[in-house]
């Protein structure tokens, strides 16, 4: 039979084909190539992903399907949908379980809470939970972050006030938060809060491995693996990173555990209060760190950029707990105190839903589902929401959403207005909501408080604040201050 077009013909039509499919892709959120789908297009900016996932969201209903190489099953599907989040982390939450291919992104979290899933997720919450709602721990660790905020960070600043040098604060956050998570887990202060600013190995390891760790969300999985293998690229730094925290977290262990056989225990530890005996995971040392101090970093960052936030931060502190014949003289704050202190807690909760802590949640279905946005999911098909994007969207908070505005958090009756989690999603939602969210808020509020009234900040000029890209959101630069004494 002969056809009735030639060789040329059909090269012809392909080339047509591509032609036309360029041109109507010219003006796509995101460009599609053939076979290998939107990857080569999300590699590209990725490093600009935050800014990405705000461009393509907002203009798509809050909600995206990304198209992954065919022949890999990668597709992905983006969303801040508050309908949509909560069906998956409420309404329908046993069909959204973290799963395998999680599991396998943060091995370096092993069996913990944030890994686990049904029995082992439940077990591990419960312990948790009885020894959130223990007095004496409630107690210890209030008691502990007073002594560190006293002894570590307090003559830090005061040094660094004193001789004029610019800080990144963002490093004084993580070394606070990391000698104190280090106090709660193990009851042993490293004591990396010091003026002489010592090497941290466990520090630099944290960042290397998160950042690999978010590089694993976006490869292919066989690329990934086979990088892992090889030993190199971002998973031969997550390795090496690895190592470092193994021989920190073996080396507090070993130092516990050789206290307790020669009988060095605490009063309060004598109470039941120390929770590697109960639970040995470095899930705490790793996220404790950085969650706590990305919260402080961007909240000060906020403040110091914002005079009018910063002086009713003050004037409430003044008109609720200071006595006016000590108004302007050092205060140290305790927890309890910072109950009364309602805008101050509003600009924490503006600060965390522009810049939360974890940028991105990842879910996969086991079974097929359609969500309420109408959108099909199938098992294994990876869900990503990113609340960086979900703080920005106007649908969701409003024309103003782009503003740093803690009045949005306070009703009429001057209490702290209630948000749903599927909307403001920093301490999760549904059966996963974080059980520590009131020890975090009053952790952070006394030190924001400390700080606030007793020095002013001020940034080094030129110096550049932007995210960095990770599955921790701190600051790319870190956060470059000078630091000014208010009392005498």
């Amino acid at each position: 039979m002969v056809l009735p077009f030639g060789y040329s013909e059909i090269i012809l039509a392909a080339i047509c084909y591509y032609c036309l499919s360029v041109f109507r892709q010219r003006h796509a959120m995101i460009f599609e190539w053939p076979l290998v789908g939107m990857l080569p297009a999300l590699l590209r900016r990725v490093s600009r992903i935050h800014d990405l996932c705000i461009h393509v969201l907002s203009r798509t209903g809050g909600t995206f399907l990304v198209k992954g190489p065919r022949f890999l099953h990668m597709d992905m599907l983006g969303t801040v949908d508050p309908a949509d989040i909560h069906h998956i982390m409420s309404s329908n939450f046993l069909n959204f379980p973290k799963g395998e291919e999680f599991k396998e992104i943060f091995e370096l979290l092993g069996d913990g809470i944030f890994n686990s899933d049904y029995e082992l997720w439940k077990s591990h919450r419960k312990l948790i939970n009885a020894l959130i709602s223990n007095m004496n721990f409630l107690r210890f660790i209030a008691k502990m972050n007073r002594e560190k905020v006293a002894k570590g960070l307090i003559p830090v600043l005061d040094y660094v006030a004193s001789t004029g040098v610019v800080v990144d604060i963002q490093d004084v956050f993580q070394r606070l938060t990391f000698d104190t998570t280090c106090m709660f887990v193990t009851g042993y202060d490293p004591g990396c809060l010091s003026v002489d600013f010592k090497d941290v190995p466990f520090s630099r390891a944290m960042d290397e491995a998160e950042e690999a760790i978010f590089s694993r969300h976006i490869l292919p999985k066989n690329v990934w693996k086979l990088q892992r293998w090889l030993g190199i690229g971002k998973e031969k730094k997550l390795k090496e990173a690895r190592e470092t925290l193994d021989d920190v977290i073996r080396g507090l262990i070993s130092r516990k555990r050789k206290d307790l056989r020669e009988g060095i225990v605490s009063k309060d530890d004598s109470k039941g209060i120390d929770i590697l005996t109960s639970l040995i995971t470095c899930e705490p040392e790793c996220f404790g760190r950085d969650t706590t101090s990305s919260s402080l970093t961007w909240f000060l960052w906020l403040v110091i950029t914002h005079p009018n936030v910063e002086k009713k931060i003050r004037e409430e502190i003044n008109a609720n707990i200071i006595p006016t014949s000590e108004m302007e003289s050092f205060k140290l704050f305790e927890t309890e105190e910072t109950n009364k202190l309602v805008y101050l807690h509003a600009a924490f909760c503006e600060a965390l839903r522009l810049y939360p802590p974890v940028p991105f949640q990842h879910k996969a279905p086991v079974q097929p589902d359609v969500l309420p946005s109408g959108h099909r999911v199938y098992p294994n098909m990876k869900i990503m929401f990113s609340l960086y994007a979900m703080g920005r969207m106007k649908t969701i908070w409003g024309d103003d959403s782009w503003e740093f505005k803690p009045e949005r958090w306070i009703s009429d009756k001057q209490m702290i207005r209630h948000e749903p989690s599927y909307k403001f999603l920093s301490f999760n939602a549904g059966p996963r909501t974080c059980i520590g969210k009131h020890v975090a808020f009053t952790q952070i509020k006394a030190v924001g408080a400390t700080i606030l009234h007793n020095y002013e900040f001020e940034m080094e000029e030129g110096h550049v604040v932007a995210p960095n890209v990770s599955v921790i959101l701190y600051m790319k630069h870190g956060l470059k201050v000078r630091v000014a004494c208010r009392w005498g």
